[in-house]
């Protein structure tokens, strides 16, 4: 029904997470109606990316060559450490504008249905790190799913005993939310998470 070369742009678009053959044909049809300059600006940045971007030796963020901008920024406080799941993870935490530390990024959660264990996640170099670089907390900012509250609690129990403190994000509902629709578990965790109100 497509050429060769337009059925072979559909499917590998049907690779990508999250979009499905419809999508895929929509974006392939998209990039053959754009100009030849934008297809190929297209194509150079992915393979730029394929090339130039690496994980931080040190935190495990993406980065081009050597430490990633906020290991390498003299102004982020070094005691603190939020250990993230996923790069993308840190983009959603420095929206914020809240947090002035550093991360520790996993690259997955503890999932043994998928094999995934403890020696598949960065946790060794998470311990290494905290001598080194003086930690003084960690904040374990993991999804609030199955996985991501198994490897908090995980996490939890083996810096249990160091010298430093252990925190957990707050989850509950969110901002401009109505309680009628919120579930168990989300209403539970926002009053578990509840603090004192100043007047």
């Amino acid at each position: 029904m497509y050429t060769v070369s337009l059925q072979a742009l559909v499917d590998e678009l049907g690779r990508l997470p999250g979009i499905g053959p419809k999508s895929a044909q929509r974006l392939a049809f998209h990039i053959l109606k754009i100009a030849p300059e934008d297809a190929v600006r297209l194509s150079d940045a992915i393979i730029a990316v394929k090339e130039h971007t690496t994980l931080c030796p040190l935190c495990f963020n993406v980065a081009e060559g050597g430490l990633c901008a906020i290991c390498s920024d003299p102004r982020r406080d070094a005691a603190l450490l939020c250990v993230v799941e996923d790069p993308r993870d840190i983009v959603a935490v420095e929206r914020t504008q809240e947090f002035r530390g550093r991360y520790h990024v996993l690259h997955g959660s503890l999932n043994p249905i998928e094999g995934v264990g403890p020696d598949q996640l960065r946790v060794k170099e998470l311990l290494a790190r905290l001598d080194d670089e003086g930690v003084t907390e960690i904040i374990l900012c993991t999804n609030p799913n199955l996985e991501g509250e198994a490897t908090a609690m995980y996490l939890a129990r083996l810096l249990k005993g160091m010298n430093l403190s252990v925190t957990r994000i707050a989850s509950g509902l969110p901002v401009g939310g109505d309680l009628e629709y919120a579930d168990e578990l989300t209403l539970g965790r926002a009053l578990e998470g509840r603090r004192q109100v100043d007047a």
